[in-house]
């Protein structure tokens, strides 16, 4: 008889016992209550069940089109995911939005396949927790800017250069900062990663964005030299912005 529901996962939890599921989120739109399901000894798998009507093809394909559904299912999902890794007790690799099995003892062999490279994952995490950075460049406030008289053709050419040269100058420094922030900070970390650069919309896209994997022990003297990178960033012309603690999303490689 054919099923009506999926199994959906969120995250395999390395723990002593089993989690506590006192408090969990609801998770996603639709789902049953997480549930911790037990893969091997201190090994557990959190899943829901999801209705077909929502989360079978084409139906999720209609609505992956919907850019605040899916903002809407990823903070979900993020919540569950994250009720559990703030337990300094357990180790969490997350699974990426919208992983699905047709039942969960397929989803159960699935792990239990892979132990090995989600043993080698979970202590590669243990004791960490995943922070980021994002630098831009300040709004321009005092630029170099050309005569608005020049005194000849070529007083206006001069002042057309030293404006050039001055916002090259200005993006130079704002960039050095930055990777003197990531060196500084990736000091700290088990371990550092850097976004690739990509086209965004806008004028100021990020000049560096990364990634780091700080054992929570770290987490004080992390963020303070953060606030030192800040400040040195600000003189630099640029912004950084710290975020986190997060699940160690970019430190899993392809366990999920």
């Amino acid at each position: 008889m054919p099923t009506s529901t999926a199994t959906y996962l969120y995250c395999v939890v390395k723990a002593p016992r089993a989690p506590s599921l006192a408090r969990v989120p609801a998770g996603l739109a639709g789902a049953t209550a997480p549930a911790a399901h037990r893969v091997a000894p201190s090994l557990w798998l959190i899943a829901a069940d999801v209705p077909l009507s929502i989360y079978a093809s084409p139906e999720l394909d209609s609505r992956l089109r919907d850019l605040d559904w899916v903002a809407r299912a990823a903070l979900a999902h993020e919540g569950v995911v994250e009720h559990f890794a703030r337990s300094r007790a357990a180790s969490v690799i997350p699974a990426k939005l919208f992983t699905m099995f047709s039942s969960i003892e397929k989803a159960l062999a699935d792990v239990a396949g892979r132990r090995t490279s989600l043993d080698r994952v979970m202590k590669r995490i243990s004791g960490c927790e995943e922070w980021g950075i994002r630098i831009t460049r300040q709004p321009a406030a005092a630029e170099a800017q050309p005569p608005k008289r020049a005194s000849s053709g070529a007083a206006f050419l001069a002042g057309r250069k030293a404006a050039r040269d001055a916002v090259v100058n200005a993006r130079a420094e704002a960039a050095s900062a930055a990777e003197q922030a990531f060196k500084r900070l990736a000091r700290i970390a088990r371990d550092a990663t850097q976004r690739d650069k990509r086209q965004e919309p806008g004028t100021n896209p990020p000049i560096l964005e990364a990634a780091f994997l700080v054992p929570v022990t770290a987490r004080a003297r992390f963020k303070a030299e953060a606030a030192r990178c800040a400040k040195a960033c600000a003189n630099a012309g640029a912004e950084l912005t710290l975020t986190g603690p997060w699940p160690a999303y970019n430190f899993i490689g392809t366990a999920s």
